[in-house]
C-alpha cells in the first residue's frame, strides 16, 4: 500500500507526516523517531507494523505491545508529553498508531539526546536547531493551565479524585508513580503541579472545587421541551468539581434526557436499550470540549443544550488555527490548545483517538443510521458540534421548498455562490441569496466551507449529511451520485 492508501485507510488526513515502522519494532529507532515529531512544527504518526515499501505485516499482541510501548517511552522521552496510541486494524491484521502531536515543552529528548525532523528523515539536533527551538517557545506565552493556581494542594485537592485517578491509569496501564502514596508527587507526575504549587490545569483537574476559583470550569446542561432555542426547559443542570468526574455527571444527564430506541437481536427475544446518539460519539464530543476548550476567560464554559430532535455540545474558544471543519472530518494531527490537560485525560483512558475522535464521531453516528454531526465555529462564541436525529432529517424534507431541492440537485462537490447559481441558470443574485442559500443553511442541509469567514472571497458550499438525505427521499439521489 502506498503511504496515501495507509493514510486514507486510517484516517489520518492527507497532509500530515507519517512514518511506516516494521515489526518487529525496535524500541530505540521509534523513541528517536517520537522525539522528532515532538520538536517539529506539526507533529506526525508513526504506523507500527508497515514496512518501508507499504506492506502489511501485523503485530502480534498489539494491546500488549502499546503497554511497552508508552511504559518504554514514558520513561526516556523528557519532558513528558501527549502521545497517543491506538490498535487499527487493516488488510485483517492489527497495527499500532502514534499519533505525536507537536509538543508545548520543547527542546525534548530521547534518552538526553534531542532529535529533529529534517524532511522525511530524523537526526541529532545541531546547537541552531536546538537554538531555534528554545527561541520559538520563549516567544509563545506561558499557557493558561500552566500558571500557578491559587489553591493549596494540601487544603483544596480532593484526594479520592487523585486516588481514582491511580486506579484508572493502572487500568489502562498507562503511567509510572514515583510514589503512589506521596499526593504532591502524584500531582507532579500527572505534571499538574511544581515545586509543592497546584497548577491551573491541576485545579481544574483535581481540585474539590475549582468553580470557587475559576467560575468557567463549570458545565451547564439544559433540556428543552421543543426544538426552538429559549423555550420551556424540562431539566437544567450546572455541574462543579473535579474534571473528570463532571464529566461522567454531564454525561449522565445527556443521556437521561435524550431518547433510547429499542432493538432486537436476531434469533433472541431480548430486547436492547440504546441512546439515541451513539455513546461514543457524545462521550468524544463531550471530552473534545472540555480538553480543547479555551479555560482563559472567566466569561468562557462548556453547554449542553438537548432538544427532541438534536443536541448541541458547545465550549468556548474558537477552533485551534490549523483545524477547519473539513480537517475535523477527515483526521489530522491534535493542536492541543491544554496539552496537560488532555494528557491526564488520556491517562485516564477518556482521550483516546484525539486527532481522529471526529472521525469517529462520523463513523458511529452513520453505523447508528442517524446524519453526520455538523460542526460550527465562531470567534467569539467557540464552538459547537451538533448531532441530529432521523426526525431532523424529516422534518428539514418536509420544510424543503422546491428551490433548495433544486438547489441540492446542483450543488456537486464544493461549490462558491457564483458557481452555483450560475450551474442553475438563474440571473437575480439577492434572490438567489435569500430563496435558495440561506434557505437552505437554515435547514442545515448544506454548510459554508469556512464558517468562520462568512463574506470571504473563497467562501464554497457543500451539502450535509441530512441534505444527501433529503435529496434521496425527493428522487433524486440517482442524478446525485
Amino acid at each position: 500500500m502506498t503511504h496515501r492508501q495507509i493514510q486514507e485507510a486510517l484516517s489520518l488526513g492527507m497532509s500530515q507526516s507519517i512514518e511506516l515502522v516494521p515489526s518487529p519494532i525496535v524500541l530505540d529507532a521509534l523513541g528517536k523517531i517520537v522525539c522528532g515529531f515532538l520538536n517539529s512544527h506539526k507533529g506526525g504518526y508513526l504506523i507500527c507494523g508497515v514496512n518501508e515499501t507499504g506492506e502489511v505485516l501485523g503485530i502480534r499482541d498489539s494491546q500488549a505491545e502499546i503497554c511497552k510501548l508508552e511504559r518504554f517511552l514514558m520513561e526516556y522521552i523528557s519532558p513528558k508529553a501527549f502521545i497517543a496510541m491506538h490498535v487499527e486494524h487493516l488488510d485483517n491484521q492489527q497495527l499500532i498508531s502514534i499519533e505525536v502531536p507537536s509538543g508545548s515543552d520543547g527542546p525534548y529528548a530521547f534518552k538526553d539526546v534531542i532529535y529533529v525532523r529534517v524532511g522525511t528523515t530524523t537526526q541529532i539536533a545541531d546547537a541552531q536547531k536546538i537554538r531555534d527551538i528554545v527561541m520559538r517557545q520563549q516567544i509563545e506565552p506561558e499557557r493558561w493551565e500552566r500558571r500557578f493556581s491559587l489553591a493549596e494542594i494540601e487544603e483544596d485537592v480532593d484526594v479520592h479524585e487523585v486516588r481514582k485517578a491511580i486506579f484508572d491509569a493502572g487500568e489502562v496501564r498507562r503511567t509510572l508513580f514515583r510514589n503512589d502514596s506521596d499526593v504532591a508527587m502524584i500531582l507532579e507526575d500527572f505534571s499538574v503541579a511544581r515545586y509543592g504549587r497546584l497548577t491551573n490545569g491541576g485545579d481544574v483537574l483535581f481540585a474539590i472545587n475549582p468553580a470557587i476559583r475559576l467560575p468557567q470550569t463549570r458545565i451547564r446542561a439544559m433540556a428543552y421541551a421543543s426544538d426552538k432555542a429559549g423555550d420551556r426547559f424540562i431539566d437544567m443542570k450546572s455541574f462543579e468539581g473535579p474534571l473528570c468526574r463532571i464529566f461522567e455527571e454531564t454525561y449522565t444527564f445527556i443521556v437521561r434526557n435524550t431518547a433510547t430506541v429499542s432493538t432486537f437481536k436476531k434469533d433472541t427475544t431480548k430486547r436492547y436499550d440504546a441512546p439515541i446518539y451513539p455513546a461514543e460519539a457524545v462521550r468524544e464530543a463531550l471530552v473534545n470540549a472540555v480538553a480543547h476548550r479555551d479555560y482563559s476567560s472567566p466569561s468562557g464554559g462548556v453547554s449542553i443544550h438537548i432538544y427532541p430532535h438534536r443536541l448541541e455540545i458547545s465550549n468556548s474558544g474558537p477552533l485551534p488555527d490549523g483545524v477547519t471543519v473539513q480537517s475535523l472530518q477527515t483526521g489530522q494531527i491534535s493542536i492541543l490548545r491544554n496539552p496537560d490537560i488532555a494528557h491526564v485525560l488520556y491517562l485516564r483512558g477518556l482521550m483516546e483517538k484525539a486527532g481522529r475522535g471526529s472521525v469517529l464521531m462520523v463513523q458511529k453516528c452513520k453505523e447508528s443510521g442517524l446524519p453526520a454531526p455538523s460542526w460550527k465555529s465562531d470567534p467569539r462564541l467557540g464552538v459547537t458540534v451538533t448531532f441530529f436525529t432521523t426526525e431532523a432529517t424529516t422534518e428539514a424534507t418536509t420544510e424543503a421548498t422546491t428551490e433548495v431541492i433544486r438547489l441540492l440537485h446542483h450543488l456537486k462537490g464544493e461549490m462558491s455562490r457564483a458557481e452555483l447559481q450560475a450551474s442553475m441558470g438563474l440571473e437575480n443574485a439577492e434572490h438567489f441569496r435569500k430563496s435558495y442559500i440561506q434557505s437552505a443553511l437554515a435547514l442545515k442541509v448544506i454548510e459554508r466551507t469556512d464558517p468562520d469567514k462568512r463574506t470571504s472571497p473563497n467562501q464554497k458550499y457543500r451539502m450535509t449529511s441530512i441534505g444527501e438525505q433529503v435529496l434521496k427521499n425527493a428522487g433524486y439521489m440517482n442524478d446525485f451520485k
